[in-house]
């Protein structure tokens, strides 16, 4: 029954990469981004750290090796790339998906378990709090390299968009100032309790193996 339990988790890690490839499309295309401003950053950071908070976990402590939650962040990248080459193959402008920066607060989440030696639930609370709190800060300073969206939306507009989902001019600073310290602060506050998810998971995975 090993190799079926590890099918089982490989499986999952698969599954959870595609979803976040998905889920980046879904949330940083230009049309979206560039309609909610940085109401979609928040959204983006909290729907990412999230999904990057549960896989990596799982993925980890499934291995019991500090290093595999970066390596599974640069599964995540490899796949979002790929689906970048995609659209610019289909004809869209090459900044239609932004890759998120998921590397970085990986390795935190892989320092914290080496340092804490493996410990399961500090890595939980510590490293998924530092994931949270970091991947804002990271992918801000991606978008910033990035071209402005305002001005591909308006160059490549979509036209099975309705009205009320053109692009508008952003409106910033009309519900608050500052994106990155409300997608860090709900970021840290989320990304534990899926963290907890993500090794709750494996522990029902080996237990449904085992039955």
């Amino acid at each position: 029954m090993v190799w079926l339990r590890r099918t089982t988790h490989y499986l999952f890690i698969v599954v959870v990469a595609v979803n976040s490839t998905l889920l980046t499309i879904n949330a940083e295309d230009y049309i979206f981004y560039t309609d909610w401003m940085w109401t979609s950053f928040v959204v983006f950071s909290v729907s990412q750290s999230t999904m990057l908070a549960v896989g990596a976990i799982y993925y980890m402590l499934f291995t019991v090796v500090p290093g595999t939650a970066t390596y599974y962040a640069t599964i995540m990248t490899i796949y979002t790339w790929v689906a970048k080459g995609a659209w610019f193959a289909l004809g869209y402008p090459y900044d239609f998906i932004v890759v998120p920066v998921w590397i970085p607060s990986a390795m935190l989440l892989d320092l914290t378990y080496w340092a804490t030696r493996r410990n399961k639930h500090a890595a939980i609370i510590i490293g998924g709090t530092l994931v949270g709190l970091s991947f804002p800060l990271f992918n801000m300073v991606n978008l910033l390299l990035v071209r402005d969206p305002l001005e591909v939306a308006f160059k490549y507009p979509r036209p099975t968009l309705p009205a009320y989902m053109t692009p508008i001019e952003p409106q910033v600073g009309k519900f608050y100032n500052s994106p990155v310290a409300l997608g860090s602060g709900a970021g840290a506050v989320l990304t534990v309790p899926i963290a907890a998810l993500g090794a709750k998971l494996n522990t029902w995975t080996y237990r449904w193996m085992a039955a």
